[in-house]
């Protein structure tokens, strides 16, 4: 049985897409993921990563939003 646990949830204000972030722990071989569900309108796109790639994308995430009005120091 595949365990899924919600962590946040955003509506992206231009373009109101929503974006919903989860782990999802497959009990088969004990891996976690991060799941990222994008909606747009009816349609879904949904993918797994692992946490390295995670922590690449959440980086580059922080970076460009540093310098930008609404992102953090």
């Amino acid at each position: 049985m595949t365990e899924i646990n919600p962590l946040t949830r955003l509506t992206v204000p231009l373009g109101g897409q929503e974006i919903e972030l989860q782990t999802v722990a497959f009990d088969s071989s004990g891996t976690e993921f991060l799941r990222v569900r994008i909606r747009e309108g009816r349609r879904f796109t949904v993918f797994d990563i692992d946490a390295a790639s995670a922590a690449v994308w959440a980086g580059a995430m922080a970076q460009w939003a540093a310098g930008r009005p609404g992102g953090q120091p």
